[in-house]
């Protein structure tokens, strides 16, 4: 616990002590506690974390996600509160933790859920839920069972929020009552379900039947619960690995810092603009963090160059986006978005890059990245360049679609930022250190905004000839075809 904040330290103390204190009493003469199904449950608890400790890391879950659940909510049901601690304090004890403080982080979680699993306790035995649970040849009281039992959830689900709260007020200074609105949503749905399936087993188990048909029934719910937290640990490890490709581009393409998480929040907002399910937003969203993976395979010399490309340099910076499939070609949740990496500097008249598609010959995915890419790189504030404003990159995305861009595309992307707009934070500099403009530029053009430095990144200025500019010059943004072409470094 060395590293834990004094504060985080002093919410730990407290919810041990609390904690504890819950505990005692199941220790006093002639408390009135079941200890066989106090112990057995307790086991099965115990077997479930250690399970989980065995299966392999990815990344973290919810909190207290996983196999425990339905097994502490069943105890609730069964136990007074202070049994029911005791078996959230033996199963939490023994859990896995993802990430240091290690011993901090396993003492919360056991405080924790002891002291949750003591109030769904209280509260169910507050409604008289014991009673309608059946037992002694008495039959179960249903439906006025649910009552106490969902509000043991309640309970369980408001206690847990609000600790989760105070630590993260303590730890990250993070107001109480944001965290609270934000995690108890999400975990009253998940709780409600475990109590029911809690409520079945303690029913059962008060029956004829006995606790061996109530664990049978347990069994299903613990295996779907840990495989649930599998899946988020596998969704985990998807950002993890996104994350550290996005960190390795901005490492070694520091003028571009950013910019791949502009384009991805960028390009869902196009996709749930044309409706597209949730699954192919949060692919686009990879497509957009990741679609300039490929400058990893361009040497930094022609990357960080300061003053035009060279024709062999510009055929060069056209080559990462096949470098960037070929990066993500074994990756495979990214799915569709394989192809908006590979694809997301293709035009819509076929002048594009790598394979010169056309129309709808080009995927829908990499239309959509092609426009967030290049509203992003005019818009975006760089150490060489100023940014453009939100009106005037639009403008000029109009004014290529059809050419450049799919106008579909480009309408979604204005009716989005008409109802979301485009923050502060998405336009801030993405360079480590502003630099003061040349001597060269500074006088009559001061007001002048250069061209982004990728050759691609800028929208092309309609030409009678339909051609495309000769390699290594790129028409400003600011310039129309009657004016003179300016060379471009050749970064986003």
């Amino acid at each position: 616990m060395r590293g834990t904040p004094a504060a985080a330290r002093a919410c730990i103390l407290a919810a041990v002590l609390c904690a504890v204190w819950s505990a005692l009493p199941v220790y006093a003469s002639g408390a009135p506690v079941p200890w066989g199904t106090a112990a057995l449950l307790a086991a099965v608890g115990l077997g479930c974390e250690l399970a989980g400790r065995r299966s392999s890391p990815g990344g973290s879950g919810p909190v207290a996600a996983g196999a425990l659940l339905p097994i502490l909510l069943t105890a609730a049901f069964l136990l007074p509160p202070a049994a029911a601690a005791q078996v959230a304090l033996i199963g939490s004890l023994a859990g896995r933790v993802e990430q240091p403080p290690y011993a901090a982080r396993r003492i919360w979680r056991a405080a924790q859920l002891a002291l949750t699993c003591a109030a769904a306790s209280w509260a169910h035995a507050a409604l008289g839920g014991p009673a309608t649970l059946g037992g002694g040849g008495a039959a179960p009281d249903f439906p006025r069972a649910l009552l106490p039992a969902c509000a043991a959830a309640v309970a369980f689900s408001l206690v847990l929020t609000v600790l989760d709260g105070v630590i993260l007020a303590a730890a990250e200074r993070r107001a109480v009552h944001r965290s609270a609105c934000e995690l108890l949503p999400r975990a009253l749905g998940p709780h409600l379900v475990h109590a029911l399936a809690g409520l079945m087993t303690a029913v059962l188990w008060r029956s004829p039947y006995g606790p061996l048909s109530a664990l049978l029934v347990l069994l299903p719910m613990c295996l779907s619960c840990w495989v649930f937290a599998q899946y988020h640990r596998e969704q985990a490890a998807h950002r993890a690995t996104i994350r550290a490709l996005v960190h390795a581009v901005d490492i070694k393409d520091t003028y571009t810092r950013g910019h791949s998480e502009r384009v991805g929040r960028a390009s869902v907002l196009i996709a749930r603009e044309l409706g597209m399910d949730e699954p192919r937003v949060e692919g686009l969203r990879f497509a957009g963090i990741l679609h300039d993976v490929g400058k990893l395979g361009v040497p930094t010399r022609v990357l960080r160059k300061d003053g035009p490309l060279t024709p062999e340099e510009r055929r060069i910076m056209e080559l990462h986006p096949e470098y960037g499939h070929e990066i993500v070609r074994g990756i495979g949740f990214l799915d569709e978005a394989r192809d908006a990496i590979l694809h997301h500097h293709e035009r819509l008249d076929g002048s594009g890059y790598p394979h010169g598609l056309s129309g709808s010959r080009i995927p829908e995915f990499a239309r959509v990245v092609a426009v967030a890419d290049a509203f992003d790189a005019m818009t975006s504030t760089r150490s060489y360049r100023r940014a453009r404003p939100v009106s005037a990159a639009l403008a000029e995305l109009k004014r290529c679609a059809g050419s450049q861009f799919d106008p579909r595309m480009v309408r979604a992307l204005d009716r989005a930022l008409g109802r979301h707009g485009w923050s502060a934070a998405d336009t801030a500099v993405t360079a480590d250190e502003p630099r003061a403009p040349d001597d060269a530029t500074a006088g009559p053009r001061r007001n002048a905004l250069p061209a982004p430095r990728d050759p691609a990144a800028a929208p092309l200025p309609r030409s009678s000839q339909g051609t495309r500019p000769s390699q290594g010059t790129r028409p400003s943004l600011d310039t129309g075809p009657s004016q003179d072409a300016r060379p471009s470094p050749g970064r986003r």
